[in-house]
């Protein structure tokens, strides 16, 4: 049968099941649509796709630790000088928790693309992995093929900037935050100019050259606050990436 126009590349015409078929082979229709899903060819380029995702979320994923480690390197080598040398002031700590944010912050934008493509590595899971492993195509439903393509034409972010610094927090950042904070206060209390025998001396302490009193508790507080306030309620508005206990968690102890 000859078609008008010529194609650059071999094009196989095939039927597919519209709303023009009778109700007599609906069911007929139906099967070779599923059949069509599991084509030699569409698993090929689907299992491609999904290894390529799953590569690219590993190297954000790389990179997310990379920044962690930043932060985690510079609060020791920070905490090991304030503790060696008694001339060296408290103050040390405010660069310390400035270098914290900062790196908190920028794995937080890592993190927004990490989980953007995730979500499509999740997708693929769920959708077309589980119906392969189960056997079971009735599974195969909903519009995740067009959420996925939308994505691939116009990729979006899945969360927001509050929501992902609160994953990095609640994950990693929390308990390095409460690592400077036990030891600025232990710095204090060391190496004060003045022995500290209450709440009072203890405040006066925390002035250091031009800089008040009011104004390090004021950070300190706020630091602590923020910090609490944030994964506080990133823990109750967010379910993370994975859950803790599996539904069948006995049955995948080896």
């Amino acid at each position: 049968m000859d078609y008008p126009g010529k194609h650059s590349y071999p094009v196989n015409l095939i039927a597919v099941a519209t709303e023009k078929i009778s109700a007599g082979s609906n069911e007929e229709a139906t099967v070779s649509l599923q059949r069509s899903i599991y084509d030699p060819g569409y698993v090929n380029a689907m299992s491609h796709f999904y290894r390529g995702e799953m590569g690219r979320i590993m190297v954000w994923r790389q990179r997310l630790d990379i920044t962690t480690n930043w932060a985690i390197t510079s609060s020791t080598a920070i905490i090991t000088i304030a503790f060696t040398t008694r001339e060296v002031p408290h103050i040390i700590f405010f660069f310390n928790l400035a270098i914290v944010w900062a790196m908190l912050w920028i794995e937080a934008r890592r993190y927004r693309f990490y989980d953007a493509f995730r979500a499509r590595v999740r997708m693929l899971e769920a959708h077309f992995l589980v119906p392969m492993v189960m056997e079971n195509r009735d599974l195969l439903q909903g519009e995740w093929k067009k959420l996925v393509c939308e994505d691939l034409i116009l990729p979006c972010f899945k969360i927001s900037k509050l929501e992902a610094v609160g994953r990095r927090l609640k994950r990693n950042y929390v308990f390095i935050f409460i690592l400077i904070m036990i030891a600025w206060v232990t710095k204090i209390f060391l190496h004060a100019n003045a022995p500290i025998e209450g709440p009072r001396s203890f405040y006066h302490a925390l002035r250091i050259g031009h800089i008040p009193s009011w104004l390090v508790a004021f950070i300190f507080a706020g630091t602590l606050a923020s910090v609490t306030a944030i994964t506080i309620y990133v823990s109750r508005k967010s379910s993370g990436e994975i859950s803790e206990f599996g539904t069948h968690r006995s049955l995948w102890r080896i």
